[in-house]
């Protein structure tokens, strides 16, 4: 079988792929409204950190099966791995449905984080598999797009239906939905792209031969770009986090109803979404750094901006500024590891960079909840601004540029894997 790169060339595979994605993120997007009103409202939870409770399970889990899915996939395949994220996310809805306290709802988003770390990482991995070095960005950009336009639909309409109907169960018939027809999809349709990834070569031979334990250490701070790319990664959940979590809090409390909050969370994770589809095509045109940088200081400036207004439109708008810098920064960022890796070892590369990104959901759950519960819920929004921009002080003055014609970036050599390395 001929096993050619290319977008169009695979472009059915491709398009499964989008859906998949797409259904990856209704799937996170379902809890992103009613979750949080849920606890505080019907199961009488009081403390963000305790409502932020359900965020760090599913962080932590999911950045761990972000690991060792990514070497799952090369052992394994990416397809069986998809496929048993599916299989994990079944029974979800159920628990949500009938959960009795907070800490059931913390169990199901412990499925929730092997559901996404599974999912969304095969799914990424399959694109980059299928497109080539020359269209990465853009392969990583329709990924994000579609996977974070699902989460931007998924909030949206369970806004709406728990506006109409109740906080459950009907907001949660759709995922179960969602999760059954995702994996009949994967299931029947879906092919293995692993052999794409093993037909591809760049010449270095020798910096193929790395083991697990290497390519965490490379990926995590035995290289300065890639450190960065870490670093950053995880304090840019923090915001999502905020979003998660403190954003249906703050604008409930400050009068918004559900469908409002809704539209709000909506409108962050749509405008992320809809932009990644030029954000990524825009990396492979003027390179990964810059999108990445001008990312960090947008969003940390548009976290800012809603403590500093008021009002439902002007909160429409600045979730839409932190959307804006999150469509910059986000496929960038795993495009700049997906140059640095070797093929033999990308998806266990890329598994790394998203573990350590996705415990920034643990990571900044607890920092968020404790600022929030001994200061104050506005100063939650300070320390996730400030962050974010120390972090974008870091990627400008560590990160190399990766991208393959227009970068300065060259991988340390095998002989040269257990030093840091000076690029």
């Amino acid at each position: 079988m001929n096993y050619t790169q290319g977008i169009r060339r695979n472009w059915r595979q491709f398009a499964l792929q989008l859906f998949v994605v797409f259904a990856v993120g209704l799937t996170i997007g379902s809890e992103r409204t009613v979750v949080p009103v849920l606890g505080r409202d019907v199961l009488g939870v009081e403390s963000l950190l305790v409502i932020g409770s359900f965020v760090v399970s599913f962080g932590f889990v999911k950045a761990i099966l972000n690991l060792y899915g990514g070497k799952w996939a090369e052992e394994f395949g990416r397809r069986r791995v998809l496929i048993a994220g599916w299989l994990v996310a079944l029974p979800i809805p159920f628990v949500l449905i009938y959960a009795p306290n907070w800490w059931w709802i913390t169990g199901a988003n412990v499925l929730l984080g092997v559901n996404q770390g599974l999912t969304w990482s095969m799914s990424v991995n399959a694109k980059i598999d299928l497109a080539g070095s020359e269209a990465r960005g853009l392969a990583v950009g329709l990924d994000e797009a579609f996977g974070y336009g699902g989460v931007a639909v998924g909030s949206w309409v369970t806004g709406v239906v728990a506006a109409r109907y109740g906080l459950r169960p009907e907001p949660f018939y759709g995922l179960l939905g969602v999760v059954i027809l995702a994996g009949l999809v994967s299931v029947l349709f879906v092919e293995e792209t692993l052999p794409y990834a093993r037909a591809e070569s760049d010449g270095n031979e020798t910096d193929a031969d790395l083991s697990f334990s290497e390519v965490v250490k490379r990926a995590t701070y035995g290289d300065q770009t890639l450190f960065a790319a870490a670093q950053a990664g995880s304090v840019e959940k923090f915001v999502d986090v905020l979003v998660w979590i403190a954003f249906p809090l703050y604008l409930s409390a400050s009068g918004l109803g559900v469908a409002h909050i809704g539209l709000v969370v909506g409108v962050y994770g749509g405008v992320w979404g809809v932009l990644q589809l030029w954000t990524g095509r825009l990396a492979d045109k003027i390179g990964r750094r810059p999108p990445v940088v001008a990312g960090m200081f947008v969003a940390g400036a548009g976290v800012l901006a809603t403590t500093l207004v008021s009002g439902f439109s002007s909160w429409v708008v600045t979730a839409g500024v932190t959307g804006v810098g999150m469509a910059l920064l986000y496929p960038n960022l795993i495009t700049v590891v997906g140059d640095a890796a070797h093929p033999s070892w990308r998806a266990t590369g890329l598994g790394v960079y998203r573990m350590w990104r996705d415990a920034g959901y643990g990571f900044g759950a607890v920092v968020i909840g404790i600022t929030a519960d001994v200061f104050s819920i506005h100063d939650a929004f300070y320390v996730t601004a400030y962050a974010m921009f120390i972090s974008g002080v870091i990627v400008l003055v560590s990160m190399r540029e990766t991208h393959p014609t227009l970068g300065e970036y060259e991988r340390p050599r095998t002989a040269e894997r257990n030093s840091v390395s000076d690029e």
